[in-house]
C-alpha cells in the first residue's frame, strides 16, 4: 500500500501539492482579521482568489489592496507574491540549507520539475544563484523606487514602502499595487515606467539567463559562451516585445494616441507591451485600447515570458520552437536548427504539445466564462482578455474581475495555478507512467491538414 502511494507521488505532483498548500495556507492569511484594514470584512472566497492570484504571480484581484488589506495583510500579500515568484523549491533550498542538511537526489528531482529544468547537473548553484540575484535586484529596485517616491510622498516611511512592494511587485511580475491605481498615477513620470518596465524584463526573461549574463560579466574566460536556450529564449522575448511596442503604436496612432505627444506614444506602446507579457502593471485604462489592440495585448498574454522565469504563458521558447519547426518543414528539412545547434525532436514535440493544449485551454475557458455569465452586461472581449490574462499569468484587466460570477472565478483560477506551475509540469503530473509494450501495430498513413 505505501509503495503504491509513494508511485502515485511523483515530483511533478509533489510540486504541484506544495503549490497548493501554499495558495490555501495564504487564503487562510489573508482571511485572518488582522490582515484587512478596520471595518472591512473579506469573505473567503475573496481572500482565496486574491491569494491563487498572489501565488501564481498573476494579479487579478476581485477586491482593491490598498483599501482592504492592513499592514499584515500586505505583508501576507508580499510572503505569497516571494514565493510564487521564485518558487518553493528556492525557498525550500535556502531553508535546507540554513539549517545545513544536504540536498539528496529526490530533492533535486523536485527543483528541476520546479524550475523546469532538464540537467541535474548545477541545480542547488541555480536555486543559490537565483535567490541572490532575485532578493538583489529587489533590493537596488526598491531603494532606486523608494528613494524617488520621496517626490510624491509625505513620509519616507511610505516612499519607501510604496517602493519595496512595487520592486517586488515588478520583478515577480506579480501585477499588485498598493496605490490603489497600479501606476497611473505615474503615466507622466518616465523615469519610474523605465525602473518598472527593466525590472519585469529582467524578472521575465528567465533565471537561467540572468545565471549566464553574471557569470559572463565576472568570469575571466574569454571563451564563454551562452547556450542556446538564452540564445533563444533573449532573442526571441525581445523580438515579440518590439512587435507588441510597434503593432500598439499603429493601431493606436489615430485612436487613442491621437493628440498625444510623440513620447507619450512611445512610452505607452513600450510599457504595455512589456507588462503585458507577464507583468500585470498598467500606466493607463487598457479597455479604452481599441478592439484590435485588446486582441494584440491578449496574444502578447498568451505567449508569455521565458520558462524558469516568473512569468507564464506558452514561454517564449515554445513559440520560437514552433516557428523554427515550421520553417524547416517549408524549406523541405527535416532537422531543426538556430545558433549553429540543432533543436532535440523532444523539445520539438514538447512545444506543439504546448501549443495545443494551451489553445484547448483557452478556448473552453472562454465557452465556460460565456456560459456562466451574463452575456448582455458582459461583452466577449473582457472575457478573452480576462482568460488570457489569467493563463499567461499577467494580471492586466478590462476591469471585470469583481463582477464575475464565482463559477467564472473559480475557472480563473485553476488557469492561474496552471500558468503558474506551468504547462510541462501540469500534463506530466497527470500523465500515466509508462509502460513498455511487446508488439506494435502495423502503420499506416493517414491523410493530415
Amino acid at each position: 500500500m505505501r509503495l503504491g502511494f509513494s508511485k502515485l507521488l511523483t515530483p511533478f505532483r509533489i510540486i504541484l501539492t506544495a503549490y497548493v498548500i501554499a495558495m490555501f495556507v495564504f487564503s487562510v492569511l489573508l482571511f485572518l482579521p488582522i490582515a484587512s484594514q478596520p471595518g472591512v470584512t473579506v469573505s473567503y472566497s475573496e481572500a482565496l482568489f486574491t491569494s491563487v492570484s498572489a501565488v501564481s504571480v498573476t494579479g487579478l484581484t476581485v477586491v482593491n489592496v490598498s483599501e482592504t488589506y492592513s499592514g499584515w495583510g500586505v505583508l501576507f500579500l508580499a510572503l505569497a507574491i516571494q514565493l510564487g515568484g521564485i518558487g518553493v523549491m528556492t525557498i525550500g533550498t535556502f531553508v535546507w540549507m540554513i539549517f545545513g542538511r544536504k540536498i539528496h537526489l529526490s530533492q533535486r528531482m523536485l527543483i528541476m520539475v520546479d524550475h523546469n529544468q532538464i540537467a541535474f547537473s548545477g541545480l542547488v548553484k541555480l536555486m543559490r544563484g537565483i535567490l541572490a540575484v532575485a532578493i538583489g535586484i529587489e533590493i537596488i529596485g526598491a531603494l532606486i523606487l523608494g528613494t524617488y517616491y520621496l517626490n510624491y510622498f509625505d513620509t519616507a516611511l511610505e516612499a519607501y514602502y510604496q517602493g519595496a512592494f512595487g520592486a517586488l511587485s515588478a520583478f515577480t511580475n506579480a501585477g499588485f499595487d498598493v496605490t490603489g491605481q497600479s501606476l497611473i498615477p505615474f503615466a507622466d513620470d518616465y523615469f519610474v515606467q523605465i525602473v518598472n518596465i527593466l525590472l519585469i524584463i529582467a524578472g521575465a526573461i528567465g533565471f537561467p539567463v540572468l545565471m549566464e549574463i553574471r557569470e559572463y560579466l565576472t568570469s575571466k574566460d574569454n571563451n564563454f559562451r551562452f547556450s542556446l536556450f538564452t540564445k533563444i529564449a533573449v532573442s526571441t522575448y525581445f523580438i515579440v516585445l518590439a512587435v507588441g511596442f510597434l503593432g500598439l503604436w499603429f493601431l493606436e496612432r489615430n485612436e487613442y494616441y491621437d493628440g498625444l505627444s510623440w513620447h507619450q506614444q512611445l512610452f505607452f506602446s513600450l510599457f504595455n507591451s512589456t507588462t503585458a507579457r507577464s507583468g500585470g502593471l498598467a500606466v493607463m485604462d487598457v479597455s479604452d485600447l481599441g478592439l484590435a489592440s485588446l486582441l494584440l495585448l491578449s496574444g502578447l498574454m498568451i505567449i508569455g515570458a521565458s520558462p524558469s522565469s516568473v512569468g507564464g504563458g506558452i514561454r517564449t521558447t515554445t513559440l520560437a520552437v514552433m516557428f523554427l519547426t515550421i520553417r524547416s518543414f517549408a524549406m523541405g528539412r527535416s532537422d531543426v536548427k538556430a545558433f549553429g545547434r540543432e533543436i532535440h525532436p523532444e523539445d520539438r514535440q514538447k512545444a506543439f504539445i504546448v501549443l495545443s493544449v494551451f489553445i484547448v485551454g483557452l478556448f473552453t475557458s472562454i465557452v465556460l466564462l460565456a456560459h456562466f455569465e451574463d452575456m448582455q452586461q458582459v461583452q466577449l472581449m473582457p472575457i478573452i482578455f480576462e482568460v488570457s490574462s489569467a493563463f499567461g499569468t499577467c494580471g492586466l484587466s478590462m476591469g471585470i474581475t469583481d463582477e464575475l460570477t464565482q463559477a467564472s472565478q473559480n475557472t480563473l483560477m485553476v488557469l492561474m495555478f496552471i500558468g503558474r506551475v506551468g504547462l510541462v509540469a501540469f500534463l506530466f503530473s497527470i500523465r500515466r507512467r509508462e509502460q513498455k509494450t511487446y508488439y506494435k501495430y502495423p502503420t499506416e498513413r493517414i491523410i493530415v491538414g
